[in-house]
């Protein structure tokens, strides 16, 4: 059985928080988010296919990808810079849409170790309501359900280090 993501967007906030469960070991969740080869696997919708830029995971590091629509060939580029890196912790990082540039969230996950299981909580903050709103009518929680699902089904068939 999946686990559920369950997205909240408090009205009158200027927040999304996602929380989600793994059958995986906060070491091995982290690794599957900060591993360019391995995120190119999972992040994003299931229809778009992701080419990974740069993905230099370290205080001050950045980040850039491109998500590609097969059908229409409409692609999608995403960027942003890591600040802080605490293995199997804590992972902070601005993200952006080149498409709406400026729009500037700051993204916190944390990692909570339930002995050999890891919910992952995730916080992000926009730089407005009406920014956080427009995300969400974007479709951000079909592409944020859908990538926690793909990390998942990887988590299970990877057989990462514990």
């Amino acid at each position: 059985m999946t686990n559920p993501t369950t997205l909240t967007a408090t009205p009158g906030l200027p927040y999304v928080d996602t929380v989600r469960e793994f059958e995986a070991t906060p070491e091995q969740l982290f690794r599957a988010q900060t591993d360019p080869d391995l995120v190119a696997q999972w992040l994003g919708p299931r229809e778009l296919e992701m080419t990974v830029l740069e993905y230099d995971v370290r205080p001050g590091g950045s980040y850039r990808y491109i998500h590609t629509d097969p059908a229409s060939g409409t692609e999608y580029v995403f960027r942003g810079v890591f600040h802080t890196v605490e293995k199997a912790t804590l992972l902070i990082q601005t993200f952006e849409w080149e498409g709406a540039p400026g729009q500037v969230s700051l993204d916190t996950s944390r990692y909570e170790d339930l002995g050999g299981r890891t919910r992952l909580h995730q916080h992000s903050v926009f730089p407005s309501v009406e920014v956080r709103d427009a995300m969400v009518s974007s479709g951000m929680e079909r592409g944020v359900v859908d990538s926690m699902n793909r990390l998942d089904e990887l988590l299970a068939g990877a057989g990462l280090p514990r």
